[in-house]
């Protein structure tokens, strides 16, 4: 489905436009412009030269701000979003930029923790049903930055479903706000290719159909492609991934399954850019998934190469990792992957607090070797293949880490080691040879002792406090912890690494950022 925007005078011109957005080619810059670092969503900061495997034990808190937020529901900030290099009269700059749930946009100095700007959304829309923890009919999407440009442009959703673009200089709009998806609808965080700006929407939020849509941002109208998942809500947070050819990838959670009418659950899917289905893998036992409750959904999937080809790492709740042909998902028939593994967590088949969620980190070491790190919730099954190495009992959840191989042809997994045990793990991150984790310290189970539904309160009163780790990438050994140096958890989070900096935001509207000690500024 195509739509467009108005006429071309209430909005800048095509040549302003490519004057803003210039060429959407990788920067050549140390920054974290979208989540997971890339459009592929690898998790891999390949251009930092400060953080390694030498100082990663010896980091410290640098600074802490907290911004005027207020949380709806369990959505509070963003994971942070870094921006580079932004020339303002005072200088050259790095900029922390979060979005928090009552439509704000904050950018903060990455050097001192000092907020630089701040811009506030006019929310013009009224929801039309009551809020819950699973639709707080707030700002929900991590932004995105313009990976090159003058001046550096960020991109963000309000919770009335308007795309916001804003200058990284002072934060004043470089165009006027644009209908881009439904008023509160339930979107995850956008990533942009090429001229395009995608996002997932799930969950059905105030009656919304899930699906991706798109925005071109480089045409006069500012055309919008839709793909419309049916009922099967599209909520890994890291939204879709997408190839270094364009392809769009994004898996679905529990719903109706009729592929002929465009119905596709619990399934991996793949998109042209212009959103036309390609392709997509349904998992044998998908009728099963569905009726367990363990949605494919809960977590997004990576792409990255492999001898020469792209493949897409998939999961969900199940326990399982699917490694995947990008160019034909699940072969003739749509239900044959290339691989398949045994059940790696989840032994109770619980549909809460087990199995993978949020998004993979993937790299490729000095040896060439290809390596796959993911976030398990609970313990790994006692039937899996053991890893080679263990840093101790992970009852609660843990980074597991594979190598990926080529065995005749077709990748394969293979267990390396297990970190110790977290409380529970946020997507991981990577950086020369150092896997950063968040434990998150929430409370996600989603029911009680006697099953009645935990609300927001009971679940935010259950909940600790966010931990970051550094892991030796080669062996899971830990080599930082910042104990209770963050006091609250984190709902749905991230990390962000620029410039030998991590940066994590709170539920309680705090941003942290942790260096190392023998830092030179």
């Amino acid at each position: 489905m195509t739509r467009r925007l108005g006429g071309s005078k209430k909005f800048i011109s095509n040549a302003k436009a490519a004057a803003i957005i210039l060429a959407f080619a990788p920067a050549a810059l140390g920054d974290w412009p979208t989540f997971g670092a890339d459009p592929q969503r690898s998790g891999w900061a390949a251009r930092e030269t400060i953080l390694d495997r030498n100082n990663a034990g010896m980091l410290e808190l640098k600074w802490k701000i907290r911004l005027d937020n207020a949380p709806k529901e369990l959505t509070s900030l963003t994971p942070p979003i870094v921006v580079d290099n932004v020339k303002i009269p005072r200088g050259i700059k790095e900029y922390v930029v979060v979005a928090g749930s009552s439509d704000t946009i904050f950018a903060i100095d990455a050097d001192t923790g000092k907020l630089a700007w701040k811009k506030t959304f006019s929310v013009e829309a009224t929801p039309v049903r009551q809020p819950n923890t699973l639709c707080p009919f707030a700002l929900n999407a991590t932004p995105v930055a313009a990976p090159t440009g003058r001046p550096r442009v960020v991109y963000a959703t309000s919770s009335d479903g308007r795309l916001h673009a804003l200058s990284m200089v002072d934060g004043e709009d470089r165009f006027p706000p644009l209908q881009f998806i439904p008023p509160f609808s339930k979107n995850w965080s956008l990533n942009i290719f090429g001229s395009a700006l995608y996002t997932a929407v799930g969950q059905r939020c105030n009656g919304t159909p899930s699906g991706v849509y798109s925005m071109d941002l480089n045409s006069p109208e500012h055309s919008i492609h839709s793909f419309l998942s049916g009922p099967a809500g599209i909520w890994g947070r890291a939204g879709v991934a997408i190839s270094q050819s364009g392809a769009v990838f994004g898996e679905t959670g529990d719903g109706l399954y009729h592929p002929e009418l465009g119905q596709l659950a619990d399934t991996i899917f793949a998109l042209s850019p212009d959103l036309k289905l390609t392709g997509y893998y349904t998992p044998v036992n998908r009728e099963w998934l569905t009726r367990k409750d363990l949605d494919m959904g809960s977590i997004s999937p990576v792409v990255f190469r492999l001898g020469g080809k792209d493949y897409v790492a998939g999961s969900g709740k199940e326990g399982r990792i699917f490694l995947l042909d990008a160019e034909s998902l699940g072969g003739a028939d749509h239900r044959t992957p290339l691989y398949r593994s045994e059940l790696i967590d989840n032994e109770d088949a619980a549909y809460a607090a087990h199995g993978f969620w949020g998004s993979f980190a993937t790299w490729e070491d000095s040896h060439s070797v290809r390596w796959l790190f993911a976030p398990a919730w609970g313990p790994p099954h006692p039937a899996a293949r053991p890893f080679p190495v263990s840093n101790g009992e992970a009852p609660r959840g843990s980074i597991m880490a594979f190598r990926v191989e080529l065995k005749d042809g077709s990748p394969v997994l293979s267990p390396a080691w297990i970190s110790r045990d977290l409380n529970v793990p946020e997507p991981p991150i990577i950086a020369n040879g150092v896997i950063y984790a968040l434990s998150s310290g929430e409370d996600v189970q989603q029911a009680d002792a006697t099953g009645n539904s935990m609300n927001t309160k009971e679940r935010v009163r259950g909940s600790t406090h966010a931990v970051l780790y550094a892991f030796d990438a080669e062996n899971g050994k830990e080599l930082f912890s910042s104990g209770d140096t963050m006091a609250s958890f984190t709902h749905f989070g991230g990390i962000a690494l620029s410039n030998g900096r991590i940066f994590v935001s709170t539920y309680d509207g705090f941003v942290y950022a942790f260096g190392s000690k023998n830092e030179e500024r």
